[in-house]
């Protein structure tokens, strides 16, 4: 029975709220860097949010030089910016490239130096500027997680930033802002916040001890992560691909949103696993979607876990719908795992890592580049090793998912 659960000090969600914003912003400072993308800062919703920040009597400056994977050049004008402006809060608006930009611009703010410092996890030594993170895509759940990813110059792969620090003091989620996102991107953004709630769920849970949330940001599927993660399981099954299919359809686009949300408070304390630790290499190799990624190494990742957690993903299966008795858990697990190949396939997620470019000769690479991201990895309810984290690549890159469900067996998670 432990739980253990971080989140943003105020959360709210449901259609309209974004006019709220001037109003929390205003209880947090007097002079505040919005962080955002061109595209954002163009749409027509965008400067009735910004009003209601200047009628609340607060100085608006305007950083709008997001880019995606977030290069170092992005961050530091986003800096140099508050910089001049002197500002004491920062909100973030857009999707998660532009809510992370504006997580490590008020670390950067608040304690100088470069991101490299920050590298890891428990890196930050204190509370940062005040940030409010508006979403407008329904994925990431940055806008309540204690997690940021950049890019590195030095390196080939996205790089992590976590601390309980990072976390948004404020995370105002409106699914109306979700109306105009495009298809392609809902499909991706939407697969991206399944993998978080599923990972969570089904993650490898740890002893519960004292000094667990005080040692580790992610500390593995429990109690409290778990309400989280299989309400939102049920609300992405239930409405992702009509989201995807009928953009307008508000109730979906609500569904998703919450999903991606409550996926976001679940992952946020219970962590991601191999689907993640997979994504960060193959994503420096093809610059596809982070959310397209994870998603293509679901199924793989259930069926190679399938021995170690059989009752948690029946139960996947059971609250997306898939699986409707409560007999065999075996057949469960199958209907579940083909239910979200097949879920994915219809939302036009790819189903090979050849399919997106990867090519044999790359796997090696992969295999160790994920392997490398321990604190993924450690996360995963069956332990990873070289050969089965090769295994796990090449099934991904044939299409062979079946070749999974026999290895080792009868092997215990640690």
């Amino acid at each position: 029975m432990f739980g253990a659960l971080r989140s943003p000090r105020n959360i709210l969600f449901g259609s309209g709220q974004r006019f709220a914003l001037g109003g929390y912003v205003a209880g947090l400072g007097s002079r505040v860097l919005v962080v955002t993308d061109t595209r954002m800062a163009a749409d027509i919703q965008f400067p009735a949010m910004i009003d209601t920040i200047r009628a609340a009597g607060v100085a608006v400056t305007l950083y709008d030089g997001v880019e995606a994977e977030l290069p170092a050049e992005c961050i530091a004008a986003g800096v140099k910016a508050g910089q001049a402006a002197s500002v004491d809060v920062i909100v973030g608006i857009g999707g998660g490239s532009c809510i992370d930009a504006a997580k490590v611009i008020a670390l950067l703010l608040t304690h100088g130096g470069a991101m490299a410092d920050y590298y890891g996890e428990f890196k930050i030594p204190g509370p940062l500027l005040p940030v409010v993170a508006v979403p407008t895509t329904a994925g990431t759940g940055s806008e309540v997680t204690p997690v940021a990813v950049v890019a590195d110059p030095e390196r080939a792969v996205k790089v992590g930033i976590a601390s309980p620090y990072l976390i948004a003091d404020t995370a105002i989620c409106d699914p109306d802002l979700t109306l105009t996102c495009p298809p392609g991107l809902t499909a991706a953004s939407g697969a991206d916040a399944l993998v978080h709630a599923i990972e969570a769920f089904t993650n490898a849970p740890r002893d519960g001890g004292a000094m667990l949330t005080l040692d580790h940001v992610f500390v593995g599927k429990n109690l409290l992560t778990d309400q989280h993660a299989t309400t939102a399981i049920a609300s992405i099954g239930r409405s992702l691909r009509r989201a995807v299919e009928q953009g307008s359809d508000l109730s979906a686009r609500t569904d998703v949103m919450l999903g991606s949300m409550l996926a976001g408070l679940a992952f946020g304390s219970a962590g991601t696993s191999v689907c993640h630790a997979v994504q960060y290499p193959v994503g420096a190799l093809t610059h596809t979607a982070h959310g397209l990624g994870v998603a293509l190494m679901l199924p793989y990742a259930l069926e190679f876990n399938r021995h170690h957690v059989p009752g948690e993903i029946a139960t996947v299966g059971r609250l997306m719908g898939f699986v409707t008795d409560n007999g065999d858990d075996n057949a469960a697990v199958d209907a579940a795992i083909d239910g979200i190949e097949n879920l994915l396939a219809a939302i036009g997620i790819p189903k090979t890592l050849a399919a997106i470019g990867i090519k044999d000769r790359d796997l090696p690479w992969i295999a160790e580049q994920s392997l490398g991201a321990n604190r993924l990895i450690k996360n995963n309810p069956r332990p990873v090793d070289r050969a089965g984290m090769d295994l796990l690549v090449s099934a991904a890159f044939s299409g062979d998912r079946k070749s999974l469900s026999s290895i080792h067996p009868d092997a215990k998670a640690s």
